[in-house]
């Protein structure tokens, strides 16, 4: 059926447009105000009505139409922007960090946007940066009022402050084959709290001539990463590049035939907690990364394990993050952590940097699950090979 009064309204629509351009922000309103009234209202002429309401600061009419133009269009980035900026206005900064958050995701993925829409996410997003500092600040101040020593809270306290300020995202265990229920969400371990760290970090010396010679021989290294077999293909760039490198000593539970050309190495890590797992574990390797390179954030495989990192030739601005943690890279000092937590590393110097990797059991699982876990983990190699036959 014909609309009898949509020439009309859609004439008084345009007409509230050219007074818009005019700067006559009281005729547009009143124009938009009435197509609106009629239920005739687009997205787009709702979002030109709030512009007209914030032009004359009626703050609660303009975040009505903003409400309505999400009703319409639940991502319009222009709507999500402006009500970020109604509540920068007013003092509010959690509730416009929101809505900027919002904005930036419903844009992200986005091809082709105006100048103008690129503008103003880029404010939005330094807005957010500077609430977030305001109210973090604000958080100190009142610790600081109230006599908090934010040194006696401890590290774990200072990563809830940034992630409740908004600083920092909680960082959890995301494995990719494996997760073991109940275990500390702790990304970075302190060496000091194992007894044998002390006896590996000081034949530091004597295990860095081992690598580097190994590392003088190309035919002894490989890629880190490869693409596993019989597996569909993964979009991975670093599979088969040799800018990540690994000399394996140990692997999939064996020794290698690099293994005897470093015997200081092999002695240094008997004794150790580490897995012996069919087809698995022990598994260790000297691991170079070529200057420059940067490996991206990324999960391991399992939560049941903690992986090791001995520096053994370490130029500067070597850096290695866990979570919401990075920590520099030193020749000799030990770095454990759990790589089931999002982690990467960077190699920022025009050296190449080497350590030492293993893996130990994580000191919080009891004997009876380590043997339950080697129990199942020996049991899907035995499945996957029954499959094979």
């Amino acid at each position: 059926m014909t609309d009898p009064y949509k020439a009309r309204f859609e004439a008084i629509a345009n007409a509230g447009i050219e007074a818009f351009r005019r700067g006559e922000t009281a005729s547009a309103r009143q124009a938009f105000e009435t197509v609106t009234a009629s239920g005739r209202g687009s997205a787009q002429l709702w979002l030109v009505l709030a512009q007209c309401c914030d032009l004359q600061d009626d703050r609660p009419a303009a975040r009505r139409a903003l409400d309505r133009v999400l009703q319409l269009d639940a991502d319009n980035p222009y709507a999500l922007l402006m009500h970020g900026e109604i509540h920068t206005r007013d003092g509010d900064d959690r509730a416009a960090v929101s809505w900027y958050e919002r904005a930036l995701a419903s844009a992200n993925g986005r091809t082709n946007l105006p100048a103008d829409l690129i503008a103003r996410l880029q404010r939005a997003d330094a807005e957010r940066t500077a609430a977030t500092d305001r109210f973090f600040n604000a958080i100190q101040a009142s610790r600081a009022a109230a006599g908090g020593d934010a040194d006696a809270a401890g590290p774990r306290f200072a990563e809830a402050l940034a992630i409740i300020s908004g600083r920092s995202a909680p960082q959890l265990q995301q494995p990719t084959s494996f997760y073991f229920p109940g275990l500390p969400q702790q990304a970075f371990y302190d060496p000091a709290d194992f007894d044998w760290t002390a006896g590996l970090m000081a034949a530091t010396a004597a295990i860095k001539a081992e690598a580097l010679a190994m590392m003088a021989d190309a035919g002894a290294l490989q890629p880190y990463a490869e693409q596993p077999r019989d597996r569909p293909p993964r979009a991975n760039e670093l599979f088969g590049d040799p800018r990540w490198s690994a000399c394996h000593l140990l692997k999939g539970g064996v020794p290698t035939t690099n293994a005897a050309r470093c015997p200081t190495t092999m002695a240094a890590l008997q004794g150790l907690p580490i897995p012996v797992i069919r087809e698995h574990s022990p598994m260790a390797l000297f691991s170079i990364l070529a200057p420059g390179m940067h490996i991206p954030p990324h999960h391991g495989m399992l939560n049941t394990r903690l992986i090791c990192h001995l520096p053994l030739l370490v130029p500067p601005d070597c850096r290695l993050r866990v979570g919401n943690h990075t920590r520099d890279v030193r020749e000799g000092e030990m770095l454990i952590f759990d790589d089931s937590i999002e982690h990467e590393a960077w190699n920022d110097s025009n050296a190449p940097r080497a350590i030492l990797l293993f893996e130990i059991w994580r000191p919080e699982l009891t004997t009876s699950e380590q043997a339950a876990l080697k129990i199942i983990f020996e049991s899907v190699v035995d499945y996957s090979g029954s499959e094979a036959n």
